[in-house]
């Protein structure tokens, strides 16, 4: 694989990354496949790999990446991400001082690794000063325990907001963002990546196949596929794999395939890592078949013709619906940041 900048931070990293969330108690439980399944994409040239401490379950899956990394630490631009419930404690969790320098002796740990090479923010905190996260997240790098630091998930404002404090204050910058962008989910075209372009963010963008409707396996074509939808709105997404309007653009998504001669799951691929404000598009395979038909498409390049199909079933800058897992500001989740009180609207 052709290998690109990670914004600014000098590593050039493949526009495959491997993500590990299937790995472990969430997917596939077999760790000796798992460890397979990391050798397999470091051998196809596969070098960015992302995991997260609350994976499997209380750092499980980052146990797993450890053990699939001894003798080959060297091969890896390293990711994980923090700020996920690790135990019952209140304290156990978020982005606050406490936390960032506790967590990463967590992830190191379960790891095996002296350094970690991109240490991410995984969700906002809105309860937590991001000055006060950037302050420890400084003293990570300076220690060098941590070689970069990036977000996840974070609107444009906060991502805009992130910088300039680090500006003024003389405390290290992100230099990644993590968002969800798909075939379906195009909203961060519209702020989040021109904002990343304009400060020189690297971006690594999750579930490109967004949640699975993309792979074709969850389509409303016959009795089977229904099958299978019912059953994963019963246990993984309930609305985003209900969403009418989503199966809909899936199979408008599914002819331009065709018509191309590639499958969808490649459509869906190639699209993601298309946009030149993308640095990688996360994979997240759960077997070693999944891998490999992922890599398969490895080279897929879509022509214009092909893209501009793609904008008219959906819009740039658009999301066919919203994803359940995705972050929602408390401006927008709260009903108390967005409404007077019945008394106040009374007395209007």
């Amino acid at each position: 694989m052709k290998l690109r900048p990670l914004g600014r931070t000098g590593l050039m990293v493949s526009p495959y990354c491997l993500g590990t969330m299937m790995f472990g108690d969430a997917g596939n439980k077999n760790e000796d496949d798992c460890v397979r399944i990391i050798h397999r994409a470091l051998d196809a040239g596969i070098n960015f790999v992302d995991t997260a401490d609350v994976y499997g379950g209380f750092g499980a899956t980052e146990r797993i990446v450890g053990k699939a990394l001894r003798g080959r630490r060297d091969e890896v631009v390293l990711a994980t991400k923090f700020s996920g419930p690790m135990g019952p404690g209140a304290n156990e969790r978020g982005s606050s001082r406490h936390w960032v320098t506790t967590a990463v002796e967590g992830s190191l740990r379960r790891l095996q690794v002296d350094h970690i090479d991109l240490y991410q923010l995984h969700h906002p905190d809105p309860q937590t000063d991001i000055e006060e996260t950037l302050a420890a997240l400084d003293v990570l790098l300076r220690s060098g325990k941590v070689r970069a630091i990036g977000h996840s998930n974070l609107p444009a404002t906060d991502i805009v907001e992130a910088q300039w404090i680090a500006e003024r204050r003389g405390l290290a910058r992100f230099r990644t963002e993590q968002p969800t962008y798909s075939l379906l989910n195009r909203g961060i075209e519209r702020d989040v990546l021109p904002v990343c372009q304009k400060y020189g963010l690297g971006t690594l963008t999750w579930s490109p196949l967004a949640m699975g409707l993309l792979t074709g396996k969850y389509r409303n074509t016959n009795a089977a596929n229904a099958a299978n939808v019912s059953a994963a709105r019963a246990f993984w997404v309930p609305r985003h794999m209900s969403d009418p309007d989503k199966h809909a653009a899936v199979e408008e998504l599914a002819a331009v395939a065709d018509a191309a001669g590639i499958s969808l799951t490649h459509l869906a691929m190639a699209f993601a890592v298309a946009h030149p404000g993308v640095t990688a598009a996360i994979i997240g395979p759960r077997t070693i078949d999944q891998l490999q038909d992922l890599l398969a498409g490895a080279g897929t390049i879509l022509d214009d013709a092909t893209l501009d199909r793609i904008d008219e079933i959906v819009l740039p800058g658009l999301d066919v619906g919203p994803m359940d897992v995705s972050y929602s500001p408390p401006h927008l989740s709260e009903p108390g940041r967005r409404r007077r009180s019945l008394t106040e609207r009374v007395a209007a």
